[in-house]
């Protein structure tokens, strides 16, 4: 169990929370060995806590207490399940005892089944990429063969892992996931499977471990974004419409301001025109404004763009020199459209609102 082994060998020594009682039983057959423990597992080995004896039909009882609600691993010699033992779990395991990763059933707690068959799928998808590094070493010639093919895997393995979330709300099965989740490409999703696993599993040393250093690469992230919550929205003058005279950011100071990245050629900005003309007609009044930056680099289509979407804001510059504009630049937009709401002191409420997210956002500020 490659990668949630991992995860699982991170549960330190904690003193005793709520010491809790449990019961593990059932049947494995070609079991291998007359012995089958609950144990933690540190990467490289484990620690058994409590063991019962195997019959030769292969049925078992374990039961006792342990010091905490956390993850857990049945071990059976060199192989192990993962589990989720919580106070008075009566949870019942039936496999294969020459396969445990590929032949268990395990009843009696839907969390710990669930785990185990993302976790079955999750080391398909490692050996395959195991195998594929492996044929690329031997054979370097065949890289962007296998490159390809493996493309079409991930794609696969990251259906597979979007479905597993999405299917498993508020529960501590999420744990496996984390290991799958890039923090550089998505801390969102990240972050939202450790608020659930807080939530359903808060009691789990496993899982106060986790927030805590989850709250360390937050900080971090926060120091290191320009553009978090709570930050100066970085001022920059740009030229107006008229292409002579110029505004500054800070001048809208005392408003909520969106901020606006776009283009005329932008076919999903001028999507989300309308919603963003709404919005502004609703609560101009109550001193709502948009700032529209434009990467046009045609100043005729640009000023038609506006006209024609009726985006009657007075707020509009570019100094038309598409991607290479500096406000951009100064954001890090990459990709347009691309919006920062802005509160009445200048300091960043969101980024990347759009549709009804940004809809929300502006009822919970004018509408409390």
């Amino acid at each position: 169990m490659k990668t949630l082994s991992i995860f699982l060998s991170l549960v330190l020594s904690f003193s005793a929370y709520s010491q809790i009682d449990f019961t593990v039983s059932g049947m494995i057959f070609n079991p291998g060995t007359d012995s089958v423990f609950i144990s933690q597992f540190f990467g490289t080995h484990y620690k058994d806590l409590i063991g019962a004896t195997i019959t030769k039909d292969g049925n078992f009882e374990i039961k006792g207490s342990l010091d905490n609600p956390d993850y857990y691993v049945l071990r059976l010699k060199n192989q192990h399940i993962n589990l989720i033992i919580r106070d008075n779990s009566a949870i019942k395991i039936y496999g294969d005892g020459q396969n445990l990763s590929s032949f268990v059933n395990i009843v009696n707690s839907d969390e710990s089944n669930n785990m185990y068959k993302y976790v079955t799928q999750l080391n398909d998808w490692n050996a395959k990429s195991d195998s594929a590094m492996a044929v690329i070493k031997a054979d370097p010639a065949k890289s962007e063969e296998i490159n390809r093919a493996m493309g079409q895997e991930y794609q696969k393995f990251q259906g597979i892992h979007k479905a597993f979330i999405a299917r498993n709300p508020n529960s501590p099965a999420l744990y496996a996931a984390l290991g799958s989740i890039d923090l550089s490409k998505d801390f969102a999703t990240y972050e939202s499977i450790v608020k659930q696993l807080k939530a359903s599993f808060g009691d789990s040393p496993t899982i106060i471990s986790l927030d805590k250093n989850y709250q360390v690469l937050k900080a971090q992230r926060y120091a290191n974004d320009n553009l978090a919550p709570g930050k100066p929205a970085p001022d920059f003058e740009e030229l107006r419409t008229d292409g002579e005279t110029t505004m500054k950011l800070s001048d809208l100071r005392g408003q909520i301001v969106l901020l606006d990245f776009w283009a005329s050629w932008c076919g999903p900005c001028r999507r989300e025109n309308p919603t963003v003309v709404k919005l502004y007609d609703k609560y101009k009044d109550d001193g709502f404004t948009v700032m529209s930056v434009s990467l046009d680099k045609d100043r005729a289509k640009w000023l038609a763009a506006i006209e024609r979407d009726k985006l009657s804001w007075p707020n509009h510059v570019s100094d038309l020199k598409g991607w290479a504009s500096a406000a951009p630049k100064k954001y890090g937009v990459s990709g347009i459209p691309f919006t920062v709401l802005i509160d009445r002191d200048g300091k960043i409420i969101a980024t990347k609102l759009r549709g009804m997210e940004l809809t929300n956002e502006l009822a919970r500020i004018f509408e409390k």
